[in-house]
Formats: C-alpha cells, structure tokens, sequence
C-alpha cells in the first residue's frame, strides 16, 4: 500500500480511484460508493422522517383526543430517531467538503484516509437508518397507563397533636371492613392536614412495597361539579387533552371506571360539602376483594352518613398541651425568651385559640414579631373584647369558617347561627331555651303548633351541629346542650356586625364583668343586646331610642337590684326579654306595659315580691317564666295575657289555687303549663280539665297527705316531659282504667322522681311510660317493687327500653326493679345508696346494656356489694368489673 501511494496522480478522479482499487481492496468501496451512499442516506433520512411524522400524528391523536399515553417503545424509538437525526446533520454538513476532497489533481496519504474514515460513516448511518425506518411500524402507540402510582404532598413543618389521631385513623383505614372513611370537623381543625398526611403515608407505602396502588388526591371544595372531578381523576390516571374533554359525562364516567376497575387505588376527595355521587363520576365501589379505600373531608357530620359512612372519625380541636406546643413553635422560642412575662402571656394568648389549629398557627405568626410585655397584653385585650380586631384574624381565619356558614341553605338557619353567638364564651346553650328565643323572634314558623316549632328548631340546631357549627354537649338534668366554640363565635359576631361594617348591630359582652350597660355611639343600629353574666347593679333611665332592639338578654346579673322605667320606653320592637337568675331584683317597673312587642319573658329564679300591672298589658307574650320565683305574691290577672302559649310555674311558693285554674283555663292559647300543686282538690280539678291536661308538661305534686288522695289516677297525658312526686301519702298511682292498657298513655314522658312517698308499695304505672329516660326514688320506706309481676300480669309490656339513668336510695323495703333480666339498650348508670339491703339482684343477665355505653353500677355500701346475686357467672364476669363504690354527702 506504500509503494502505491509513492507515484504522484495527475489523471482524473476516476482514474485516480481504479489505481488505487487494488490498493484498498474491500475497503476501497467506502470511498468508490460514497456519492451513492450520501444520495441513498439522504433518501432515506426523508423517509425515517416521514415514518416519524405519521407516527407522531398517531400518538399525538391517542393522547389528545384519547387521554392516553405513549408506549414506553414508542418514546425509546423517537428517542433514537432524535439521536441520528442530529448525527446526520453533523455528518452531512461536511458532505460537500468530503466529495471535493475525491476531486483534486493530486491526493496524499492522509487525505485518502480521511475519505475513507468519513465514506465509513456514511455507510453505516445508512444502515442505522434502514434498520430504525423499518421497526417504526407499530401496532398500539398508546395506552391508558397510569401517569404516577401517587404524588407526596408538602406538610408545614410545625404538625402537632395529631400522632393519636393519625394512627386511630391509619388502623380504621386498613381495616379489611373500612372500605369507606370520613373526617369530619369545623373549619381549620386540620382535616387537611390529616388527609396529607394519609397521602403520603400511602405514597411511601407503595415505594417500599411491590404491589401497586394508585393514590388519586382531588380537591372538591363547595361548587361540586362532577365533569370538574373526573377532569381532575382522569388528569391523575392519564386521560387527557381536548377530546376527551369533550366527551360527555357518562362516557368519562365509563373510561374511569374501566381503568380504575383493574387497579388498587386509594381515591381522597379533601373539602367536600354535599354527598358525592361516585358512581356518576365513574368510581368502582371499594371492596375487600380489590383492596381499594376512598377517604374523604368535610365540615358536615351529614355528609358523611349521606356517603354511606355511619362511623365517621370527627377531627377535634388540640388538646392544652399540644395547642401551647403548636403556639409555641409558631412564635419562636427567641419572641418567647425576650421577657421572662412574655410565656405566661402568650398561654393566655393560645388559650383564646381554643385549640382551633387555624388560629394557633396565624395568630401564632403574627406574635412572633412582637418582642414587648404590652403587645402581648394588648393581643389578650384584643381577643377577649372583639377578636376581628387582631391582625390577620379577619383576613386568614373567618373567612376561612365563614365557608360553613355561606353553605348553609336557609336564611333562618343562619339567623338561628347568627343568635347562639348572644350567650357567653364556651357556655352551654339549653336547646329548648334558644328554641323558644328563636321562635319568638319569629326564625321559626308557629302557625300549626307548638309541638312542630320546636321540632323544627331540633332540626335546625342538628343542621348546625352537622355543619360544624355548633358542638354536642352533655346532657345534664335530662336537659340537652350545645355549645358554641370561641373563634366560631367570634366569626359569628364578625358576619352579625355585616363585615363590621356595623358593629353595633350585634352588642355582645356577655361575662365581662361589666357594672353598668355599655355606652353605645348608635343605639339606632342595635338589633340584639347580650349583657349575661356581669355585675351590673342598676339600669338607668335611657336617654336613647332603640327602635330597631329585638332581643336583651339580662339574665345573671346577680347584682341587679333595679330597672327604671324609662329604659324600657325606648324598645317598641324588643320581642324578647330575659331576666332570669337576677337573684337582687325584687321589682320590675309599671313601664314595662311598654314593650307592646314582647312575645318571650324569663323572670325565674328572681325575688321579684309582686308582677306590675302593666305586664298585664302586654297582649303578645306567647311565653312567660316565672319558675322558682320564691317571693312572688301572685299571679291574678294572668288570664289577660290572651296570646300566652306557654306559662311555666313550677316552683312556685304562691301555689296554684281554684281560682287561678279557672284563669288558666281562659288562655284560649295555651299550648305549654308546668305547675305545682299542694292542694288534693286541685290537683283533682286541675287532672279532670281537658284543656290543661292537654298542656302539661312538667307536674309536680307535693306535700297531699293520705287521707286526701290515696289512689292517684293519671289520665292520659300526651305532652307530659316530667314528673315529681314529694312527701306525699299516696298508697297507689294508677293509669285510668277507660284507657287501653297496652296504649303509652304517657309518651313523651322522660323523667321521674319520687321522694318521701311512704305509702307506696310499687311503681308499675311506669310500664305505660315507654320514653323513661330517668328514675329516681327516694326515701320511700315501703315501696318493695318498681313493677310488680302481680300488678303487671296480662299487661305485655317490657319496660325501660329508653332508661339512661336509674338511682335508688334509702329504700328498705326494695326488693325487686322487675322479675326476669331485661335488655336496657341505653341504661348507662345504676346507682344504689343508703339501705338497700332487700334488694339482693338486679335485672341483668350476658345480653343486657349490649347497645348503649358501657353501664357502670355505683353503690355506697360495700356489704350490699357482696350480697348480690347474679344470675349466671357470665353475668358476674360481665358486670362485676363496673361496680364502683361511691360515697355522698347526706
């Protein structure tokens, strides 16, 4: 080859090359062939292009009009295709320069070389591109893959206080029968942050996992479009572009279910406020069988039994300790540290937040900046008086809960909403005592009845517990509560003061202790007044017109000792008036004949010695109070109050007599009485008028002596909540006997006492109570059955399948509550005190209380303990554990 490339060329290029073929031997073709093979290369880059071309318009059709995505080959191939495109480009820009380099007079070794070199190249990206043109021809371009099993979700970095929860909710989740699992609490509670943190618990899951699970998180908020959430669930599983788009509801629906149908998915729906239909989105129902879970939020209690979830796990504001742990990662430790004052402040500070971690974490950041002793005292001030007032309150967090209020569907519930913000700061709010304020403020229509008004107010205030609103709280006294939280209350007052762009509207300093009425700049703009619970001592003369004033709660006021009437000269529209527990007032003023508009009236548990004439006046009190008012003289003239529905007298020390029976027998409206009675004749007459026995409701009979009534026969008593009975020588109380014995003829009745009632021997009237919630007997030395097996024979009833609470004390002669074991479903306290030695077993067996909570047995002696007998030793084993010994004071 050396001695070749020694003689010097002057001929042509093709004389050049048939010289040197016998030189290069096969090698020679690289060069010989290299214009062909350029041409041919180029030729064929066009195709692989247009091949590349007609692919893409495949896969760019599936994924827009389809909502698929591309095969894993089809990316792997344009991949390639992309590489040698740009190799092309780089070889065949030095196309012309190779071809003038086989075109010259003279050539040397290194030129030949580097034809060769180049002539190589061509020759193999020639091949390279066949090859590639020829696998470019695919069946399926795309698929309805999955575009991510599940995506972490960013977490503030100060969580707190909800290990416990997480994990209780984690453990029901994998639960093999949780199919379903539904968080639910007022706004800003966390619910959020709890479902992040299931998210990612999931997402961690699979990446350590083998098996598969598609984790879809979707944001549904209040404006529930279902076309809005399957765009969002078909985005996460790969359906998408403008086509499918387009596609109708019903058909999206059915590409979700037969994508989602051959996978483990976990699917959480965060912020959802009405039921979601998942069916018509296109969701397989959950199944032990295909392991999938659907978790979703809400603010509504009735959301989540709409969903089907009839065990929903309620999210709850912190505890102390964690809410002060949230504040204090919030403020910082340096803040904290500047002034040796400054954390015992900041506790009162977070304790305003009520655990709410919403306003932990924004008030929280607000006090981080503030380094002085009268900042923080001023933020205390700020949060008792009207916290709207506190920087970044009414930016970050009412409006935050206002969401729950706006979602409420009805003006009159909002007003009901609107009114529980009137009572004091985390007070228990009696649901038949805001029921009436309500229905005299006219919230609640009371054109039927009494009966159905106060069913709609339950209705309501289950509405606001419900949404979050308002909070269960304990039943005390068989009265129920709810209660209101603070910042709640405060966002409340914010929409009641219209944004505070009137905040005289709503005038609330309930438990502030104020000594006298607060100055008001417009007493124009006010329309409700709460002064509860303060130390105010007198009410002046009011130089102001309130016209706009319809309801002034006074009630607590236990310094109280005047009113001048003037004040109430200045309310011709106030409609409700509450002045109970005023323990000083011993008077009101003649002017109240005044208020021509008033409807409620609550004077109970007032010294008031004598009512004014004037009351007498007010012509549109439906409800009037004058419960344990113990130096009241009288009532007479009650009768012209001719609109009074209900009249509550119990307790009273001028107890009702003939005459004021015949007045309330002219309340022609009269829908409600409670009343107390000594007198044997009245209580006859009072039990033989159809009208009144029509209207009671709680009956109280003291002090009727043997020889006046020894049987006591009820009739039938439809409304009839509550009955006592006291130091009385009743021997026998008896239904009518003109009644069907297998009838309830007291159905609404709930609670029962019996004290100091000597002359009994057993209470099997009972039996004709099915509601019987409480029982109480006292200090009755002769009763020795609560149901007599004799009394009750032919009678085929089985008695207290509503009983919550029984307490038996200082019954000698008690030997039996009822012959045979009975089921109590809801019986969660038994309480036997003082001697009741006879009374040796308990109608208990295995099966009873099976329903309800767990029943806990109290006694106060130890030896009465030791000398039960139980049926069975399972019954043994089972409520031997919940006797407590408990000792009262006497």
């Amino acid at each position: 080859m050396g001695s070749c490339v020694s003689v010097q060329l002057q001929a042509p290029c093709v004389e050049v090359l048939n010289h040197l073929g016998s030189c290069f031997c096969s090698k020679l073709k690289y060069i010989q062939n290299l214009r062909k093979n350029l041409v041919d290369l180029e030729t064929a880059m066009e195709d692989l292009k247009a091949v590349r071309s007609d692919l893409l318009r495949k896969v760019h059709a599936a994924e827009e009009g389809g909502g698929l995505q591309r095969l894993h080959q089809i990316k792997v191939w344009l991949e390639r295709v992309e590489s040698i495109e740009s190799k092309f480009n780089g070889l065949y820009s030095s196309r012309d320069v190779e071809l003038k380099r086989l075109c010259f007079n003279g050539a040397g070794p290194k030129n030949l070389r580097l034809s060769y070199l180049y002539g190589k190249r061509v020759f193999k990206m020639l091949n390279m591109v066949k090859d590639l043109k020829s696998k470019g021809f695919f069946e399926e371009v795309a698929s309805p893959a999955a575009r991510a099993v599940g995506e972490e979700r960013p977490l503030t970095p100060t969580v707190v206080g909800q290990e416990t929860v997480l994990e209780k909710a984690w453990n029901h989740l994998m639960d093999d029968g949780t199919k379903i699992m539904g968080l639910y609490g007022m706004g800003g509670v966390g619910k959020t942050t709890l479902l992040t943190q299931i998210n990612n618990k999931f997402v961690d899951m699979c990446d350590t996992h083998d098996g598969v699970v598609i984790v879809i998180w979707v944001v549904v908020s209040g404006d529930l479009q279902v076309h809005k959430i399957q765009h969002r669930i078909g985005n996460k599983i790969g359906y998408k572009g403008v086509e499918w788009k387009k596609k109708k509801e019903n058909q999206k629906a059915l590409d979700i279910f037969n994508f989602l149908s051959k996978k483990r998915f976990v699917l959480l729906l965060d912020d959802i406020w009405r039921k979601v239909d998942l069916t018509e989105i296109g969701i397989p129902n959950p199944t032990s069988q295909n392991g999938c879970k659907i978790v979703f939020t809400t603010r509504s209690l009735g959301v989540c039994t709409s969903m089907g979830v009839h065990e929903p796990m309620e999210v709850q504001c912190l505890s102390t300790n964690d809410a002060w742990d949230l504040f204090k990662k919030k403020v910082g430790q340096n803040t904290l540290d500047i002034h040796p004052d400054i954390p015992k402040i900041a506790r009162k500070v977070a304790g305003a937040c009520r655990g709410l971690p919403l306003a932990l974490n924004v008030i929280g950041e607000t006090m981080s900046c503030k380094k002085t002793t009268q900042e923080w005292y001023h933020a205390v001030d700020v949060l008792k008086t009207y916290a709207a007032d506190f920087s970044d309150v009414k930016e970050k967090i009412l409006p935050i809960l206002k969401y729950s209020y706006d979602n409420l569907e009805d003006d009159n519930v909002k007003s009901c909403f609107l009114y529980c913000s009137l009572f004091p700061e985390d007070a228990l709010i009696d649901k038949e005592r805001v029921i009436d304020y309500w229905i005299c403020e006219g919230f609640i229509d009371v054109v039927e009845s009494k009966e159905r008004a106060v069913n709609q107010g339950y209705e309501i205030l289950g509405t606001l517990v419900y949404a979050s609103l308002l909070q269960e709280g304990v039943k005390y006294d068989n009265k129920s509560y709810v209660r209101m939280h603070d910042v709640v209350r405060e966002m409340a007052l914010w929409i009641a003061s219209d944004l505070e762009k009137h905040k005289e509207s709503y005038i609330v300093r309930a438990g502030v202790g104020l000594n006298e009425v607060p100055k008001v700049q417009n007493w124009q703009l006010v329309t409700r007044m709460s002064l509860v619970n303060n130390k105010i001592k007198e009410i002046h003369e009011s130089h102001h017109e309130c016209p706009n004033l319809t309801t002034l709660l006074l009630q607590n006021n236990r310094c109280l000792v005047s009113i001048s009437g003037e004040f109430f000269r200045s309310m011709p529209r106030l409609v409700v008036l509450d002045l109970s527990w005023n323990v000083e007032l011993k008077a009101l003023p003649e002017q109240i004949s005044e208020l021509v508009s008033l409807r409620y009236l609550d004077l109970s548990e007032s010294n008031i010695v004598r009512l004014p004439v004037g009351l007498q006046k007010l012509k549109r009190l439906r409800h009037l109070n004058l419960e344990s008012m113990l130096c009241l003289e009288g009532v007479s003239g009650i009768s012209n109050l001719s609109s009074l529905k209900t009249l509550k007298l119990l307790n009273f020390i001028m107890w009702p007599t003939m005459s004021l029976l015949e007045e309330l027998e002219r309340l022609e409206h009269l829908e409600v009485l409670t009343v107390e009675i000594t007198s044997s004749s009245v209580l006859k007459q009072l039990l033989c008028s159809h009208r009144l026995v029509r209207c009671l409701q709680k009956l109280s009979i003291k002090y009727i002596e043997e020889d006046s009534v020894r049987v006591l026969t009820l009739p039938s008593i439809q409304d009839l909540r509550e009955v006592f009975i006291g130091g009385c020588g009743i021997r026998e109380i008896m239904i009518e006997r003109n009644t069907m014995l297998t009838s309830p003829c007291l159905p609404h009745l709930s609670k029962v006492l019996i004290a100091g009632c000597n002359g009994l021997k057993d209470l099997t009237w009972l039996l004709f109570a099915p509601n019987l919630t409480h029982l109480s007997v006292w200090n009755s030395s002769q009763l020795e059955e609560i149901i007599s097996q004799e009394e009750a024979a032919g009678i085929d009833i089985v008695p207290f399948r509503k009983l919550e609470y029984l307490h038996l004390w200082d019954l000698p002669e008690l030997m039996s509550i009822y012959w045979s074991p009975l089921p109590f479903p809801y019986l969660s306290l038994i309480n036997v005190q003082n001697d009741c030695q006879k009374l040796r077993k308990l109608p208990l067996d295995s099966q009873s209380c099976v329903a309800g909570e767990e029943l806990v047995i109290e006694y106060g002696d130890e030896e009465w303990k030791e000398k039960v007998e139980w049926g069975d030793e399972a019954t043994r084993l089972r409520f031997l554990p919940s006797c407590k010994l408990v000792l009262y004071d006497v």
